[in-house]
């Protein structure tokens, strides 16, 4: 089992910034999705896709997987970047 552990981002559609310190850790796909022949639907067998648990920090997240023998790969979260500028920007 393989794992991915990152920072979840800032909602693109909102200003809000809900639940974005916490870490989460996700398992990696174990095969693809297919359609089903009936509906239509995309579905796989894999039930670890489901699977998905937060965590207050990193080292917290490290230290589950590393208890359960999770292949885990953390993901750093890029600096913030702020473009600081003025409503007379638009003009120029």
């Amino acid at each position: 089992m393989t794992a991915r552990i990152y920072q979840r981002p800032k909602n693109a559609m909102q200003s809000g910034k809900a639940q974005t310190d916490t870490w989460r850790l996700e398992f990696v796909p174990a095969e693809a999705r297919r359609p089903d022949p009936l509906m239509g639907w995309a579905g796989s067998g894999d039930t670890q896709r489901q699977v998905v648990l937060d965590f207050a920090t990193s080292v917290e997240a490290e230290g589950y997987a590393a208890r359960y023998g999770i292949d885990a790969r953390v993901t750093q979260t890029p600096p913030k970047r702020l473009k600081l500028q003025t409503y007379a920007d638009n003009f120029r």
